[in-house]
This record gives structure tokens, C-alpha cells and sequence, in this order.
């Protein structure tokens, strides 16, 4: 079986693998000041509700835009799994062409996605990672990385919001009934769904424009995805397993 890591700056995606197939996956807190064996601790709790062990693990692969995790979680993969992990950056084949101009600050998220969805739905295509940014990427129809756009993700202006204006408070993203709202709670709850709806559409137009055609598939991932998707008008497709079955695809890639 293979585990994937998927370490975003708010939470880490885990997957369990049997070959294809997703057995299981976890979503957890990113912590950056866990240790090694903290981490390879909780991963066994996890591991309990599916009746696995460390020793069912043969592959361990990680992308990581955390860059201080990276040592706790390669030596929680060599000291619990006894593997070496497959870390994905500079070096690895991905099978994918980065058009960047400095391809080295590309997010590993942002390749792991782009070929996942070239793989799962050919290309051109775009796709939206709602995270702790959210993250546009244009790929082309020859599994080109075009590049993208980045914008602050939903929770960071809802949190944003909170701290800069003294006088309103901490809010659920909930979407509201509507956008006129008539208290403060669902004013803002009206503002930043909508309004972020409207960034996303915005942003995708723009790209399918420059791509030349605004038929363009777009697909959202993330822990925001099916929240914002539900109210745009440019998102074909929720696909909330994304970034790990691109784990699994570049793994497969570089088993060679």
C-alpha cells in the first residue's frame, strides 16, 4: 500500500492506496512543531480504523508547501515504515513541462494537481485549489504547466475581515439564504461567498480567454471547493481527491 501526504499551510490531506484504489483518506491540523514520532503516533491512530500497520506501507510520497515539516515527516516515513519517501520537487518525473519562468516556484500542490487532472481529464484544463490561498492553474492540451493566479483563500480575508474592522466578528462560512441580508452575521457571510464566487469566476474567465476558448474545463479541489463551486457559474467539476491520486500518479511515474 502507498501513503500520501498532501501537508497545505492549514491542513494535511493523508491517502491510503491499495494500488489505485483510495482506501482511506484523513484530513488533519498542519502542525509545524510536531516531532517525528508525534506525527508517526497520530498516523498509527489513523492507521487502527482501518485495521492497518506500518508494515502494510511499501511507499511513503509527500508535497509539502510547509518546508520546516519536511524533516519531522521523512523520518517518520524511514523510522515507522522503513522506507526512504518520495518527495516531490526539482527532480522528480512528473511528466509535465513547466512553462514558469523560474519553474522552481511552482508549489509542489500546484504540479501535483495539474497532472492529476490532465491525467483524469485531459487538457487543456484549469484547476482552482481553495486552501489557505487559492490557486488558479492553466494547463495546456500537451500537459504544459502555462501558469497561473494566486489570491488570498476564503478563511484568510474572513480572518482578515475580523481583525481589521474592531466592530465585526468571527464568522462560519456558511452561505445565507441571500445576498440582502439584515443582520451583520450574514452580511458578511453574503459578501465573502458571494463576492468570492465572483472572484473565481472572474479569474477562470480570464484565463479560458487567454487560453482561447471559454469552453475550458475547470475543475475545484480543496477544503473550500464544494462551498465556493455551488455558487459560480465557471466551475465544471468538484474533484475533492484530487491532490492525492496526483500523489499516486507521479509516484507510479517514477517507479522506474
Amino acid at each position: 500500500m502507498i501513503l500520501v501526504f498532501d501537508v497545505g499551510n492549514t491542513n494535511t490531506v493523508l491517502g491510503i492506496y491499495d494500488g489505485e484504489k483510495l482506501i482511506e483518506n484523513f484530513r488533519i491540523s498542519t502542525d509545524r512543531d510536531k516531532t517525528a514520532d508525534e506525527y508517526g503516533m497520530l498516523v498509527n491512530q489513523l492507521f487502527q480504523y482501518e485495521n492497518l500497520t506500518f508494515k502494510d506501507i511499501k511507499a511513503v510520497v509527500i508535497s509539502s508547501v510547509v518546508p520546516t515539516l519536511m524533516h519531522a515527516l521523512e523520518k517518520m516515513a524511514r523510522k515507522y515504515c522503513a522506507v526512504d519517501p518520495l518527495i516531490i520537487g526539482p527532480g522528480i518525473k512528473t511528466g509535465m513541462n513547466i512553462k514558469y519562468d523560474n519553474p522552481r516556484e511552482v508549489g509542489a500542490d500546484r504540479i501535483v494537481n495539474g497532472i492529476a487532472a490532465f491525467e483524469k481529464y485531459g487538457g487543456p484544463i484549469i484547476v482552482v485549489d481553495f486552501g489557505t490561498a487559492t490557486t488558479f492553474c492553466a494547463i495546456s492540451d500537451k500537459c504544459e504547466y502555462l501558469g497561473g493566479a494566486i489570491a488570498p483563500g476564503l478563511r484568510v480575508s474572513a480572518d482578515a475581515l475580523f481583525e481589521k474592522a474592531s466592530k465585526l466578528p468571527r464568522i462560519e462560512l456558511i452561505k445565507p439564504s441571500q445576498a440582502i441580508c439584515k443582520n451583520t452575521v450574514s452580511s458578511m457571510q453574503a459578501g465573502m461567498i458571494y463576492g468570492y464566487a465572483g472572484l473565481v469566476d472572474s479569474v477562470v474567465s480570464k484565463m479560458k480567454e487567454e487560453m482561447g476558448s471559454q469552453s475550458i474545463k475547470a475543475i475545484a479541489t480543496g477544503g473550500m471547493a464544494a462551498l465556493i463551486s455551488s455558487e459560480t457559474k465557471t466551475i465544471d467539476q468538484v474533484d475533492s481527491l484530487l491532490t492525492l491520486d496526483g500523489l499516486r500518479i507521479i509516484y507510479q511515474r517514477n517507479l522506474s
